[in-house]
């Protein structure tokens, strides 16, 4: 009997310690694949170029050409309406746009239909321009290096017109202020 006693809580922590090294191990993994599979990939060859001689329809009809933004820094933010971490950071990204009026520019791109897009805008109204990407904006995105085509994906172009960040998910306040930090 004394020895059932005595190898019962041995055996129970070697099980504990196991189960802990088992979820251990799968949070790891869990986060790898994560990480690997929100990371931006590569971006194709002329994509950036390409991008600047993009136009695209506002919510009203006005087009909307990229070349008006190179020279200064940009940040291009997909997004649809239907997507709630998208939805979540407008309003950073509007603030953002407010207080780097001059420096900045933030334009987002609605991978979305475009009576959706109005219908929102008319009740959440954001201060930097938006065009109408469509589907076809899931092909840049990924010719920019979203190779998923998951939303919310952000590229920050240089005044140069090169890509200086590119960001796979919901933005926070430390990432826009880490990327003025890196971009004087």
């Amino acid at each position: 009997m004394n020895e059932a006693v005595v190898s019962r809580p041995a055996s129970r922590r070697r099980r504990m310690l196991l189960t802990g090294g088992v979820g251990a191990a799968a949070a790891l993994a869990g986060g790898g694949l994560a990480w690997w599979r929100l990371r931006p990939g590569a971006v194709a060859e002329g994509a950036p170029e390409g991008f600047w001689t993009s136009t695209f329809e506002t919510p009203d009809g006005a087009q909307l050409a990229m070349s008006r933004f190179r020279g200064r820094l940009l940040l291009l933010n997909f997004w649809a309406t239907w997507c709630p971490p998208c939805i979540d950071e407008l309003p950073l990204l509007d603030a953002f746009q407010r207080e780097q009026a001059g420096r900045w520019n933030v334009v987002g791109l609605a991978i979305d239909q475009p009576g959706a897009v109005r219908q929102f805008l008319g009740r959440t109204p954001v201060g930097f321009p938006v065009g109408m990407a469509g589907l076809g904006g899931t092909e840049l995105g990924k010719s920019l290096g979203n190779q998923g085509g998951g939303l919310p994906f952000t590229v920050v172009f240089g005044p140069d017109g090169g890509i200086r960040q590119r960001r796979m998910g919901k933005l926070y306040r430390r990432d826009l202020d880490q990327w003025v930090s890196a971009n004087g």
